[in-house]
């Protein structure tokens, strides 16, 4: 049955692949470069392959196709791994490399060189440019295109052991100049890269393409059905006619799907690189960043990604999601999820005269309002309190729910207090509230029947904890920030992050533990730093605020 969340066009076609008996079992892959870390556009594709794949009893390989070394290293090869289990999947068997396979892929191409159909070139790159022509004027046969298939193989075979320079000769496959596919004018199968690779060290210096090794290492393992995004769908032919010419007894098929781009995003590697090479986010797993890491750090869920992923569908077309439909994911799962807590983020004393300073009281709040399974925490109340300064002023109109000189306003899960004075610093701005508690409203109104405005958050003085805290958003300004001839790094948004260093957070929060997400009550949803949380340092990130403000801003409110 088609899934009620989101349409998938790919389950229509490996599902009747597996009713006509053409595919007995389903076998796909996720294939990434280990050449950055993933996105979310990353995180579509597992999902994708992952949930394809289990939805009907096969499994999913992680293959990385390292045919790039200077390009490539551990690191991203263990962020990528961390990446794919952190979304709550496990590839089948061991991890893949297309380095695994490079003394067959070598072998393939030595095959295309006996059958007369393929040859080493000299051109230079610039010339190679010139010669493949455009996409309205064919392509110029290569001078070296008819060298004999023994010259060609001497001479692939002299590449191999390291004779000849960086980029003075590839080997090319010889299909058609003429081809109105300029991806089929005669491609290159192989490039000499001294570089020393990270799973095979020196052992060679001339490396696959990804168009001549993909399909293949499809074929080497078995995939049933290679999904790849539409920017790939010219390829196809070229897929198919490596599967043609050589001796390959399966035969995988590959299927386009349209690419995950988001508003107010970027995700291109290379871009993405150069806001970290000029300083303006901190690494790949900067909160504000759209990588997988990024988002983990800033208190995303995997739960909520697999669900916005489901939520826009697998389609044949590519287009722009609105970000604010994965804020809407992350939002409507912390909500459901997160445990609720009290932090004050600009604090100001609350001081209630009319109690005795040694006074002290405690009490349950529930965790959650709609989860009693998750229990109670324990607030303590006392004479000095913190609010935040947003939440007083000295005079207000009728709009204004909260606290007032000479109102009410009821303390949340506490009293009703009101306000009586203000003491001010040296420099002019209110240091301290003073309020009276009125008596007997623990939970109920006053005997007077004077109702409180409004409900504000609090902490206790006495228990209350000094937590830093990080105000992340949008990192761009503008919806697209690299589209056409825009350069992205005219819309960073100078406000993607804010950070209070004085915020007071209730006693409970020092029990959290890292990645750890909280409804902060009244502010957002919050998580424990991954990596710079701990009980002696707390530090939180804005995960996402309770409402969604952009949709003001672009409208223009």
């Amino acid at each position: 049955m088609e899934n009620e969340i989101g349409n998938n066009f790919l389950r229509r076609i490996i599902r009747n692949d597996v009713e006509s008996g053409e595919v007995t079992k389903v076998v796909t892959r996720f294939p990434p470069e280990p050449n950055g870390y993933l996105h979310i556009g990353h995180a579509k594709s597992i999902h994708v392959n992952f949930e394809l794949a289990q939805e009907f009893s096969g499994v999913c390989h992680l293959r990385f196709d390292d045919t790039n070394p200077e390009k490539e290293c551990q690191e991203y090869i263990d962020s990528i791994q961390e990446d794919v289990r952190w979304l709550g999947y496990e590839w089948h068997g061991e991890i893949r490399y297309a380095s695994n396979y490079f003394e067959q892929l070598y072998e393939w191409a030595c095959d295309l060189v006996d059958q007369g159909l393929a040859y080493v070139c000299d051109l230079s790159p610039e010339e190679s440019r010139e010669y493949r022509g455009t996409l309205t004027r064919p392509g110029v046969d290569s001078p070296y295109r008819n060298r004999s298939s023994s010259e060609n193989r001497d001479l692939l075979e002299r590449m191999r052991q390291g004779e000849f320079d960086e980029g003075s000769r590839v080997l090319r496959a010889k299909i058609s100049m003429a081809s109105p596919n300029i991806n089929l004018r005669d491609p290159v199968l192989y490039r000499i890269r001294k570089h020393e690779h990270h799973q095979t060290g020196t052992s060679w210096v001339i490396y696959p393409s990804y168009d001549f090794a993909h399909g293949q290492e499809d074929a080497i393992e078995g995939i049933t059905h290679s999904i790849c995004t539409l920017e790939f769908e010219d390829h196809r032919p070229l897929y198919d006619w490596f599967l043609d010419h050589l001796p390959i007894s399966n035969r995988p098929r590959q299927f386009e799907f349209g690419r995950l781009n988001t508003s107010y995003t970027i995700t291109s590697k290379r871009k993405l690189g150069q806001l970290i090479e000029k300083n303006i986010v901190s690494g790949w797993d900067d909160p504000r960043m759209p990588t997988i890491a990024g988002m983990r750090r800033r208190g995303f869920t995997p739960n909520a990604i697999r669900k916005f992923c489901e939520m826009i569908g697998t389609t044949r077309s590519d287009g722009v999601v609105d970000v604010a439909m994965l804020e809407h994911a992350i939002r409507d799962d912390l909500n459901e999820n997160a445990p609720r807590a009290m932090a004050v983020l600009r604090p100001i004393k609350l001081v209630l005269e009319n109690l005795p300073e040694t006074y002290c009281e405690e009490f349950q709040a529930p965790c959650h309002p709609n989860r009693p399974e998750l229990g109670t925490r324990k607030i303590s109340f006392s004479r000095e309190l913190y609010i935040d300064e947003d939440d007083f002023r000295e005079e207000a109109n009728k709009k204004y729910k909260r606290l007032v000189i000479g109102k009410r306003v009821r303390l949340r899960n506490a009293y009703i207090v009101q306000a009586n004075r203000v003491e001010r610093d040296a420099d002019g701005n209110i240091s301290i509230v003073y309020a009276d508690l009125i008596p007997d409203t623990l939970g109920s109104d006053p005997a007077d029947g004077v109702k409180a405005k409004g409900v504000i958050h609090w902490v206790c003085a006495k228990t209350a904890s000094r937590a830093s805290v990080r105000l992340y958003d949008r990192l761009f300004n503008h919806p697209s920030p690299d589209k056409g001839d825009l350069n992205f790094l005219d819309f960073i948004n100078e406000e993607s992050i804010g950070i209070l260093e004085e915020a007071m957070v209730e006693a409970s929060l020092t029990q959290a533990t890292p990645e750890q997400a909280f409804q902060f009550e009244r502010e957002g949803y919050f998580v424990a730093d991954r990596y710079d949380y701990s009980a002696d340092n707390l530090v939180f990130n804005r995960v996402i605020g309770l409402r969604d403000t952009w949709q003001k801003i672009e409208e223009g409110v």
